[in-house]
């Protein structure tokens, strides 16, 4: 008898399973990072240590990160006397057909190497890139060459290096932990030119050109290093930030859009430096340990058709929205939780909130706002601080379309959960729906 009804419960289970696939929100894992493409590391830019990794040494395609490599050779270049930054190149019919992103200079026109520089770290410009590659190897095939014998130099073991600019090739090849590799190298071996990557933009002819990295004065600390998109790579980005004389770089590959992308490398950085700050402490942590599952996130930003690296310069970030569960510390499995119901009862202990209001005889939260008791839920973390600071981002972030609400932080199940009270059921479902259009998490929750 008990082994027939197992076999009805599992047939129920599959049955179920089949009705209702499972998206990897409702998995527990967040957004893209169960996707085929992604990957990720964290990593201590002084001694070298991951902090995090998951897929960090699976084979992705750099898409334009690759003119990290391109741009360190370039610096070697001017460190060995080779280059000055006011020489001249000309450039190249081959480099003037590059596609987009470029910066658009004829057959026979002329660029100093230090434009040409700023071209691509800023811009990603793919013609400049060859440019370069052909002034330094004669040709972009022997300094695709020098690229690849300089990553075996350097330790970049699974990486391969076909042109200069990141234009998709299926043999253009390397991986998260190569990526953070590569940007160490770039701080440990040319700390003077290292502040390139971190213009947010530069003037050319009149114009002035953003850099396509969105983290640069939005979230402090930030300081490079390079994006990268192609169709093929999904959005990718290497990133650094310093805070207290700490340094880490992120690196995370396959993206499903900008603002997805940048979310997730600051949660990874912003837990990062809180994980150093407890191991100061002699606490014994992890990143994947200290963030958690996110609320559900909204429509994704398609990718554009552009070949190169085809960020939208109208797209602006949501910093820190998406967290990790299910993830990989040093290669160890965390273990998944189930993720929070948008329907719970919302009187959870409220240690660190600023509320306004009392409870009732049953422990509830009663609003004095008049403007309705609904909540929305933008963010669940495992560390108070962390989901503190969140709270004060997502309130600047959002304070136009929250600002009939007051935001908290509410403790429950062991998760500190930021959300925002006093809000008509019509108003939260609206508010919810704007910031899930603007690629961050957000969901209604009834009232208790």
């Amino acid at each position: 008898m008990q082994m027939f009804a197992r076999r009805v419960f599992y047939a129920l289970i599959s049955t179920l399973l089949v009705l209702s696939p499972v998206t990897p929100a409702m998995a527990g894992i967040p957004f893209f990072t169960s996707q085929p493409k992604y990957a990720a590391i964290v990593v201590d830019a002084k001694t070298g240590e991951v902090l995090y990794a998951q897929q960090a040494d699976s084979p992705r395609y750099p898409a334009s990160i690759t003119k990290v490599m391109t741009l360190y050779l370039t610096f070697e270049a001017l460190a060995n006397g080779k280059l000055s930054p006011n020489e001249m190149i000309t450039v190249s019919p081959r480099a003037a057909a590059e596609a987009p992103t470029k910066l658009g200079l004829r057959p026979g026109q002329t660029i100093a190497v230090a434009d040409a520089m700023n071209a691509v770290a800023v811009k990603s410009a793919n013609d400049m890139a060859v440019a370069l590659a052909e002034k330094i190897g004669g040709n972009e095939n022997r300094f695709a060459a020098m690229m690849t014998l300089k990553a075996q130099e350097l330790g970049m073991n699974n990486s391969h290096f076909v042109n200069a600019n990141g234009l998709p090739d299926s043999r253009q090849l390397t991986t998260a932990r190569d990526i953070a590799i590569l940007s160490r190298a770039v701080m440990r071996d040319y700390p003077q030119y290292y502040a390139l990557f971190g213009r947010k933009e530069f003037v050319w002819h009149g114009r002035v050109i953003n850099n396509h990295n969105g983290l640069l004065g939005k979230m402090p600390g930030v300081d490079g290093i390079k994006t990268g998109f192609t169709n093929a790579s999904g959005y990718n980005l290497a990133a650094s930030a310093v805070r207290d004389n700490r340094r880490l770089i992120a690196v995370v590959m396959g993206g499903n859009s900008v603002a997805a992308r940048d979310s997730h490398v600051a949660d990874l950085l912003e837990t990062g430096f809180m994980v150093l700050r407890k191991r100061e402490h002699g606490e014994v942590t992890t990143i994947a340990q200290n963030l958690t599952e996110p609320a559900p996130v909204g429509p994704l930003i398609r990718p554009s058709t552009e070949q190169g690296d085809g960020e939208q310069d109208s797209l602006k970030i949501v910093v820190a929205e998406n967290g990790l569960r299910g993830s990989q510390a040093s290669g160890k499995t965390v273990a998944s939780q189930p993720i929070p119901n948008p329907v719970e009862d919302s009187a959870s202990t409220q240690d660190d909130t600023h509320e306004r209001g009392h409870r009732d005889r049953h422990g509830r939260l009663e609003l004095a706002s008049t403007h309705g008791a609904w909540q929305v839920q933008l963010g669940s973390y495992k560390d108070r601080r962390l989901a503190q600071v969140q709270l004060g981002r997502l309130n600047h972030k959002f304070a136009m379309v929250l600002k009939a609400a007051h935001g908290r932080v509410d403790r429950s199940d062991g998760n500190y959960r930021v959300r925002f009270a006093g809000l008509s059921a019509d108003r939260a479902r609206e508010a919810c729906e704007t910031i899930k259009a603007r690629g961050a998490g957000c969901m209604a929750l009834r009232p208790g």
